[in-house]
């Protein structure tokens, strides 16, 4: 996966980073709630083998995940581990758990 200076920059690729294999029969929507600066909310609905991401707040996403831009941006470019920032309460998950241990084998 590429390097990414803007956590904007980075959900904007998304859809093109999503192996669509990965996403057979997965119909879900999912909330980014990225806070601090370079943060804000997206929503990525995953239905028919894509991605659509758009900003703002979903009605009913399956799963809710809360973090700083910042430590989004160093876990997405693979500086730091999700898992470790999961242990030190620095993400919060609101939902189902499982969809947010998949989210970590979507992209290429």
């Amino acid at each position: 996966m590429p390097k990414f200076s803007s956590v904007r920059d980075m959900v904007s690729q998304m859809p093109s980073l999503v192996s669509p294999e990965s996403l057979v029969g997965m119909n879900t929507v999912i909330q980014l709630d990225l806070a601090g600066d370079g943060g804000g909310q997206w929503n990525l609905t995953f239905a028919d083998q894509k991605l659509t991401v758009n900003e703002g707040t979903a009605a009913n996403p399956a799963m809710t995940l809360s973090v700083s831009a910042a430590d989004y941006l160093a876990m997405s470019n693979g500086e730091t581990n999700p898992m470790n920032l999961f242990m030190q309460g620095k993400i919060k998950i609101k939902g189902d758990m499982q969809l947010a241990m998949k989210l970590q084998t979507l992209f290429k």
